[in-house]
């Protein structure tokens, strides 16, 4: 499994230190991430004898810091076994998503793969460990593919997305095309996918991008 600092997050594979934060939103902290687009979201926790307390969403506060997004609905996945990986998605216009990802139990490596085609990051992508330890989110904006793999036993994910699921225009990319260079942290042996997942094709051969 993945040794990756909690903190650091990488482009095509290479880990960085955490750049400085954009922004302290009172009890949240904004991460930039190699592609900027992309970010971490730290809220704070406070705890005592009883346990803690997290602000864990507020949609007020981050729009007063550039992220002015009106969120549909909440989906919640449970996967039993590491190595449940699920990706990578996307959703087309008008239905287009973007997501707020977060962990309540276990841990996942989580991929943004930018797949807008005027991007100087088309093809490339961020890596980011995400757990209910460390109390990270990641945004990852309209324009990307995402997916994540799991890391602990019983991974519950939550994300929030800013569009209702529409079957027709869901499309995905393969979760191993070779010319990504996608480090899962897994072997390709130990995955677990959906038959859904086997048969995307590669970002190459795909024909509905942004």
């Amino acid at each position: 499994m993945m040794s990756t600092p909690s903190s650091a997050h990488a482009v095509h594979n290479v880990p960085v230190t955490t750049l400085p934060p954009v922004a302290i939103v009172r009890a949240m902290e904004i991460i930039n991430t190699d592609i900027p687009d992309v970010k971490v979201l730290v809220p704070q926790r406070f705890g005592d004898h009883r346990g803690f307390f997290s602000e864990v969403y507020s949609r007020r506060l981050l729009a007063e810091h550039g992220i002015d997004l009106e969120f549909v609905q909440d989906n919640q996945s449970l996967s039993a076994t590491p190595g449940v990986l699920r990706g990578l998605h996307y959703q087309l216009p008008p239905k287009a998503q973007d997501k707020l990802v977060r962990v309540v139990r276990g841990a996942i490596r989580d991929v943004a793969l930018d797949i807008r085609l005027d991007s100087p990051t088309f093809g490339k992508h961020v890596i980011t460990e995400i757990s209910a330890e460390n109390w990270h989110q990641v945004l990852v904006p309209i324009g990307f593919a995402h997916g994540f793999v799991t890391l602990e036993p019983d991974t519950e994910v939550i994300y929030k997305v800013t569009a209702d699921y529409a079957p027709e225009l869901e499309r995905g990319i393969m979760w191993n095309d070779p010319a990504l260079g996608i480090d899962w942290g897994v072997s390709a042996d130990a995955v677990i996918l959906s038959e859904r997942d086997k048969k995307h094709p590669q970002l190459s051969d795909a024909t509905d991008l942004f």
